[in-house]
């Protein structure tokens, strides 16, 4: 499938704009005053959907779960993962009046359920679109469950195989959901450059036939922008009001000037990628004529000289004839006077 619709207006896939999402994951810091604030930095920056994630800690980690070491460093160690996700969630009622602010503001409201119960809460608030997380790509029930709800899903391949991924499209292909869109990921916080493997767009488009786009945990922008490069037909990329503020990810994510300058940056790629067609462009055909060479008098050429290969030059600008045609100048008889550094005709030579 090339394209899939995810809103009244919006599509994802060949020959559609680059879909942006504004991940701001738990960046609002379990404070729903602060989420609307990023609501308004991604509708601002002209983000197509802001991102959140909808839980609950104890549907989703045992309460003795290890952090990832990046968690360790951001956040209080003496806190448990539990404990950690607990003070970030959200309720359904904080969701709800996310989906409203975003309508409100024209950008599409997303959110990643890590559990059934909030997959069927988020179905019930009426999301047009689904995203799954790189750690749920092995859960198949899950995928599942989701895939029946009917709507166009994003999956994030993080950590995983190009067999795992497989099962999972599978999965979801098989539950009767068509409308799948990949992400590739590199699921560390943040990522290093030298492991993003972007070439890995291009594999997995060419494995699945699926529209395949990019989640980019790289610190700047850079890599977003090659991604688009090579074909990504969605970004997802995290922010932050402020990167020093307390909370696992803030630290790894934008700040709302680099969001603006990465959008802003993608939609010029777009526009420099084209069509692929080789030909002019309107405004190189006018620079044509001062670019280019053309055959030039190399010294005064009498009227009744055969011309020599020593009295041709090639000069700008390209209005004469063109250097090509040297050969088929040279032993010709001048029926004209040609002044030296004057561009030289075929009105001017004998047949």
């Amino acid at each position: 499938m090339n394209r899939i619709r995810v809103a009244d207006n919006k599509w994802i896939g060949k020959g559609e704009p680059v879909f942006i999402i504004a991940e701001v994951g738990v960046n609002h810091n379990g404070d729903i005053s602060l989420a609307k604030r990023l609501v308004e930095v991604a509708a601002k920056a002209g983000a197509d959907a802001v991102k959140f994630q909808t839980f609950k800690a104890e549907n989703v980690v045992t309460k003795t779960a290890p952090k990832a070491e990046y968690q360790r460093e951001t956040t209080d160690i003496a806190n448990s993962q539990f404990e950690m996700l607990k003070r970030l969630e959200l309720s359904k009622q904080d969701f709800a009046e996310l989906k409203d602010y975003c309508d409100q503001r024209g950008i599409i409201f997303m959110s990643t359920p890590h559990d059934q119960e909030s997959i069927d809460v988020l179905d019930q608030l009426g999301i047009s679109i689904f995203k799954i997380g790189s750690g749920d790509i092995t859960n198949l029930p899950y995928l599942q469950y989701m895939a029946r709800k009917g709507k166009p899903m994003i999956l994030s391949t993080g950590i995983a195989t190009l067999g795992e991924i497989e099962e999972a499209v599978e999965t979801i292909l098989g539950a009767g959901n068509k409308e799948l869109i990949l992400l590739h990921c590199v699921s560390s916080y943040p990522a290093d450059v030298e492991e993003c493997n972007l070439r890995a767009i291009q594999t997995l488009e060419n494995a699945f036939q699926l529209p395949v786009g990019f989640s980019d945990h790289t610190l700047g922008i850079e890599v977003s922008l090659a991604a688009v490069a090579l074909g990504a037909c969605v970004i997802e990329k995290h922010f932050t009001l402020d990167r020093t503020l307390p909370g696992p990810d803030h630290k790894a994510s934008l700040e709302p000037a680099e969001l603006a300058q990465l959008i802003q940056g993608i939609r010029a790629v777009e526009k420099a990628l084209g069509d692929g067609l080789k030909r002019p462009s309107p405004k190189e055909l006018k620079n044509r004529a001062i670019i280019r060479k053309s055959l030039v008098a190399a010294c005064n050429i009498p009227a009744g000289t055969i011309i020599l290969d020593s009295m041709i030059t090639i000069k700008r600008p390209g209005t004469g004839l063109a250097p090509k045609f040297k050969a088929e100048v040279v032993g010709r008889r001048a029926r004209v006077n040609i002044a030296e550094d004057q561009l030289i005709e075929w009105r001017m030579l004998d047949d």
